[in-house]
């Protein structure tokens, strides 16, 4: 019989990525540990690419999950659904959104996907501001609003998508600049752009660019953004696929790092609040979300099963402070990987919050991007019992860590160590 792989090469398309040379199967997994069809166990700190947001085979989800498909598994958004609404009121809560309306979905790509339908059908426009090194999925229009050309297979777009500078804080034209100053060129970079175009319809941005390498602008810069866009009457998408549910430990969504001239007009959602069960969603003030003027439905968005997964995490997020744990347990693995880094002649930055952290690497006595030596890094990692990711706008030369939020002070030391090890393999 052929292997895994080769089935897979046999029936799958050839731009589906794999990661190492040679590609794992993880069969199960448990807390903050995974393991693989030979039986050996992992400790991972990429969590199904930040989707594994608590722990992986929490009890109180699996329970939530079966006993939700014991009574019912799907009735579509024709009909009323309990767990659904609950779900959303938690989350209409939370979201800071005044008169919050929310529609799920079942990705982060469709997420954004109806962010812009929203937008563009609010504002009678398809122009699009987007910032650079960004990525916002795989759907037609989310490609044409990223900012990162190794996810960008296409140029043709259903949108006209310009794209603004401060996604990046320690590459580009502001670099050198003081944060202050650095602030101030990009809002004048904005401004500027604005007087070049018809009025765009929105803004969309990750308040942490998660593909683009956990890179990040100095907090206020898109409060300084919203300043001009409200002026110009432009929308304010944040996307928080990867940010939000308290990640950055500081605060539980990304965007409140910016949120001196108040909360986006639409916030976008995913992957952490179903801890690997298919939820996305929308979460807009009522007058954006229901500027649509034909009927539309969700076959799978809101399902009963997610929805119970959804509500079960998030109160177990909520119950045990995973933000407030993020924030510790983050904090001193960031620094002890800063002390690694600064050892390494490969690291140029480390980077993050909370447990969401970036390790740039570049060539040594260089600032030129290294991504074979990122490569390596991730392989040495998973040779030594380490799971990490990799991303950035630069050649793929970041190494991402996002373990779940319920990470161990203990295990963040083991991961810490193993990757100093992995780092010195690749000198």
């Amino acid at each position: 019989m052929s292997s895994l792989y080769d089935r897979h090469l046999a029936v799958c398309p050839d731009w589906l990525a794999l990661y190492y040379k040679k590609p794992l199967e993880i069969t199960h997994g448990e807390g903050r540990h995974v393991w693989d069809a030979d039986g050996r166990r992992y400790l991972d700190f990429f969590g199904g690419i930040l989707t594994t947001m608590t722990a992986h085979a929490l009890p109180e989800v699996t329970k939530a999950v079966a006993e939700q498909a014991g009574r019912i598994i799907h009735s579509s958004t024709l009909y009323l659904n309990r767990p659904m609404v609950e779900l959303a009121e938690r989350i209409a809560a939370l979201s800071g959104i005044p008169d919050a309306r929310v529609f799920f979905t079942t990705s982060g790509t469709e997420a954004n996907d109806t962010a812009l339908l929203l937008a563009t059908a609010y504002r009678r426009s398809n122009q699009i501001l987007a910032m650079r090194n960004s990525y916002h999925g795989r759907s037609f229009s989310a490609v044409s609003i990223t900012g990162n050309n190794a996810w960008s297979p296409t140029s043709l777009s259903p949108l006209q998508t310009l794209y603004v500078h401060g996604g990046v804080r320690t590459r580009g034209p502001y670099a050198h600049l003081g944060d202050a100053e650095f602030v101030a060129a990009c809002v004048a970079d904005l401004e500027d752009l604005l007087g070049h175009t018809r009025t765009p319809a929105a803004l969309i941005a990750e308040p942490i660019q998660g593909v683009g390498g956990f890179t990040s602008p100095p907090d206020g810069l898109y409060a300084e953004f919203r300043r001009v866009l409200d002026r110009h009457g432009v929308l304010w998408i944040s996307d928080e696929v990867q940010t939000g549910w308290g990640r950055s430990g500081e605060h539980f969504w990304g965007w409140q790092a910016h949120g001196r001239n108040g909360p986006p007009d639409i916030l976008t959602f995913a992957k952490g609040v179903g801890n690997g069960m298919s939820i996305g969603g929308v979460v807009a003030r009522a007058d954006v979300m229901n500027c649509l003027d034909a009927n539309s439905i969700s076959t799978f968005g809101g399902s009963p099963v997610t929805m119970a997964a959804g509500l079960a995490n998030l109160s177990y997020l909520l119950e045990h402070d995973l933000q407030g744990n993020a924030r510790r347990v983050g904090g001193l693995l960031i620094e002890r990987l800063r002390a690694i880094g600064a050892g390494s002649e490969h690291v140029r930055e480390v980077r993050g919050r909370g447990l969401m952290i970036g390790i740039e690497l570049v060539r040594p006595g260089t600032d030129e991007a290294d991504p074979q030596a990122a490569a390596a890094v991730l392989e040495a990692a998973r040779e030594g019992g380490l799971l990490i990711g990799k991303g950035g706008g630069h050649n793929t030369s970041v190494l991402r860590i996002a373990p779940p939020l319920s990470l161990t002070i203990p295990e963040a030391e083991e991961g810490a160590e193993i990757l100093a090890e992995a780092l010195r393999s690749v000198a």
